[in-house]
C-alpha cells in the first residue's frame, strides 16, 4: 500500500496543541482518521509576568553560562524580550556569555539570533549537559537554564548543589486546557476501544492528560497496556507513562516527522490480517481492507467482524456477538449487523451462517 494509504481505516488521536494543525495534517494524508484533544494550553509570552521579571535577572546577572534546552523557546524568549524593549540589552548579555545547546534545534536558534554555542548535546538530553557541566566543574558560575513547558527541578538543584548560581527562565509555561470537553471525549473514546493510538509530543501533555482522566485513569492506562498504540516524540515526554509501566514507541530521531512515520510503522504490523474465501481481509480499527481495498462498516457490523476474527474459523454464538455489539441488543441486531457485513463485504461467502449456533468467519489461512 502506498504512503498516502498506510493509516486508512485507523484512529489517531493527537494531543499536542502547538504544530497540532501540522500533525494532522500529516496523519491524514495517510489516510488516518484523526481525533485532536489539546491537553495543555500555552500561556501567551507577553503576558507572561514570571518570564518578564526573569528576562531582567539575567541581564542583571551577567551570567558566565546560557543553556539553551529547545529551539522553540529560545526563539520565544528573544521574541517576548524584543517585545518588552529588552531585547538588545539580554543579546548583549547572552553574547558574553558561554552557550550550551541541548541539541541541534536549540542550537539552530541560537545561530539564528546571531550568537553562538559553545557545544550541543549529541544525545538532545539534559541529562548529557548535566553530566559533562558537572565533570567541568560550576562552582562560582552564574548560569541561566532556559526551560520550556515545566521546571527541570533535578537538573537545576544538581548544577546548585555544585556551587553555581542559577536563574530559571520559564519560557512557554503550560497549563491544562479551559475547556477539558475534547479530553474527557477522548478519554471515554479510549476507553470504548475506538481509538488505535494516541500521541504525545511534550511529558506535561501527557500528565494534563492523566489528570483530566481522573478516576478513568486506571481504565485508560489498562487500555494503553494491552491495544492502543502510545507513541511519544522523545524519552522525556514518555517519562510519565514509563513509570507506570505502559510500552510505548519513541522515534529514534525526536522531530515530529519521525513520530508519525513511527505511527505509520507500527499500526499497520498490528493489524488482524487472514486469508477468508479466497481473498485477503485485514481488520483495521474502525475499517477492514479487502484485498488492499478498503470497505466501509457501520460500528455494529465492525465490532461483529472484530469478534469473527478474534476467533478466525471457529463458530461464535449469537450470545457472545451480543456481547461484542457497541450497545448489546439481542439476536435480530446481531442477523442484521452480520446481513450489512455481508453487503459490506460485497458477497456473503466471508461470513458462514452455523444453524443453530451461531457465525463464523470461512478463514483459508493466514495470510
Amino acid at each position: 500500500m502506498s504512503e498516502s494509504g498506510v493509516l486508512t481505516g485507523f484512529t489517531v488521536a493527537v494531543t499536542a496543541e502547538r504544530r497540532r494543525d501540522e500533525m494532522t495534517a500529516l496523519l491524514q494524508r495517510r489516510g488516518a482518521r484523526v481525533i485532536t484533544a489539546s491537553t495543555i494550553t500555552i500561556l501567551p509570552l507577553a503576558d507572561d509576568t514570571a518570564l518578564h521579571a526573569a528576562t531582567a535577572a539575567c541581564i542583571g546577572l551577567a551570567p558566565d553560562l546560557v543553556i539553551a534546552t529547545t529551539g522553540f523557546g529560545f526563539r520565544g524568549w528573544l521574541e517576548a524580550a524584543e517585545g518588552w524593549g529588552l531585547g538588545e540589552r539580554l543579546r548583549e548579555v547572552l553574547g558574553q556569555a558561554r552557550i550550551i545547546a541541548r541539541g541541534p534545534k536549540p542550537c539552530g536558534a541560537v545561530r539564528a539570533a546571531g550568537l553562538s554555542e559553545e557545544w550541543a548535546a549529541k544525545t538532545e538530553a539534559s541529562e548529557e549537559v548535566l553530566e559533562r557541566l558537572l565533570a567541568e566543574g560550576v562552582a562560582g558560575l552564574r548560569v541561566v537554564v532556559q526551560e520550556h513547558g515545566e521546571p527541570q527541578t533535578e537538573f537545576v538543584a544538581a548544577l546548585r548543589a555544585a556551587g553555581a548560581a542559577v536563574v530559571e527562565v520559564p519560557v512557554y509555561r503550560w497549563t491544562p486546557p479551559a475547556d477539558t470537553t475534547p479530553v474527557r471525549r477522548l478519554v471515554e473514546q479510549i476507553k470504548a476501544g475506538q481509538v488505535d493510538a494516541v500521541t504525545f509530543t511534550s511529558a506535561p501533555a501527557v500528565k494534563s492528560f492523566l489528570q483530566v482522566a481522573g478516576d478513568d485513569v486506571t481504565a485508560v492506562l489498562d487500555r494503553f497496556r494491552k491495544d492502543t498504540l502510545v507513541a511519544c516524540v522523545g524519552p522525556v515526554t514518555s517519562a510519565p507513562l514509563v513509570a507506570r509501566e505502559v510500552p510505548v514507541i519513541v522515534p529514534e530521531r525526536f522531530r515530529l516527522g519521525a513520530l508519525v512515520k513511527a505511527v505509520s510503522d507500527e499500526l499497520p504490523r498490528r493489524a488482524v490480517k487472514l486469508r477468508v474465501a479466497g481473498e485477503t481481509l485485514e481488520v483495521r480499527g474502525h475499517a477492514v481492507l479487502l484485498d488492499g481495498e478498503p470497505r466501509s462498516l457501520a460500528p455494529a457490523a465492525m465490532a461483529i467482524l472484530s469478534a469473527l476474527t478474534a476467533r478466525p474459523g471457529v463458530v461464535v454464538s449469537k450470545d457472545q456477538l451480543i456481547a461484542s455489539l457497541p450497545r448489546g441488543n439481542d439476536g435480530h441486531a446481531v442477523d442484521v449487523a452480520v446481513a450489512r457485513l455481508r453487503t459490506a463485504l460485497g458477497s456473503g461467502r466471508h461470513i458462514e451462517t452455523v444453524i443453530k449456533r451461531g457465525y463464523r468467519l470461512r478463514v483459508d489461512e493466514a495470510a
